[in-house]
């Protein structure tokens, strides 16, 4: 597979709009289990900034907010933010939270070292490139400060939906119109090259259910 497929981006992201415009807060208000997992392990590692990918809606960047976190929290879909940026302010929170349309495909709006912790439930397994992947993990390190941490979910090839539906190459699959690049234990050792590891979780998600890993990794101080 190329870098990307072109058709594949744009039918993605007109499929992430019209979903999010049909279903307004479509994943509720209460965070995910990663979230709640990854504030412990940010605030363990006095960090005061977070930066999500692929935030959606926002249920995981508000409630890292309300955690007292400063958020910025970038997707590609304005309309998801739109929703975010709303109940932000209805909550409160509109000095703690900042958004950026941002597809993950170009460098990061942000400078080198600047940010303390990053996280993306599930960003990592959208319709990605293997290499896409690569670069993208790349700018994550690029500006995470020294000791930063990066707590990510990807489904895997354990998943039911692994190897079924419509196949795009390089382990993507996509399913109701949600193309997923499923990881291999292989992809995820790769991606670690460099940092230190400090735990993969497997966990289940959802009714199918979705079957995904929890990596969490932290630079170097």
């Amino acid at each position: 597979m190329p870098d990307h497929d072109p058709q594949l981006v744009r039918d993605q992201h007109g499929h992430w709009q019209r979903t999010y415009t049909a279903h307004a807060g479509m994943y509720g208000d209460q965070p995910s289990e990663p979230a709640l997992h990854a504030a412990e392990v940010f605030r363990e590692a006095g960090a005061d900034d977070v930066l999500e990918l692929g935030a959606g809606h926002g249920r995981d960047a508000l409630f890292f907010a309300r955690s007292g976190f400063t958020v910025l929290a970038t997707d590609f879909s304005p309309v998801g933010l739109d929703q975010l940026r709303e109940r932000a302010a209805t909550d409160g929170l509109a000095q703690k939270v900042t958004t950026a349309v941002h597809d993950v495909r170009e460098p990061l709006p942000l400078a080198e070292a600047s940010v303390d912790a990053v996280f993306g439930h599930m960003l990592l397994c959208m319709a990605l490139s293997s290499k896409e992947i690569h670069v993208l993990v790349d700018e994550v390190r690029r500006i995470l400060r020294p000791g930063g941490t990066f707590v990510y979910t990807v489904r895997h090839t354990g998943d039911a939906h692994y190897g079924t539906g419509t196949g795009h190459g390089d382990d993507i699959w996509e399913h109701g119109g949600f193309a997923v690049h499923f990881f291999d234990s292989e992809l995820v050792d790769a991606l670690v090259d460099g940092w230190h590891l400090t735990e993969v979780h497997a966990f289940e998600e959802g009714e199918l259910p979705r079957r995904l890993w929890r990596v969490t990794q932290a630079l170097p101080r």
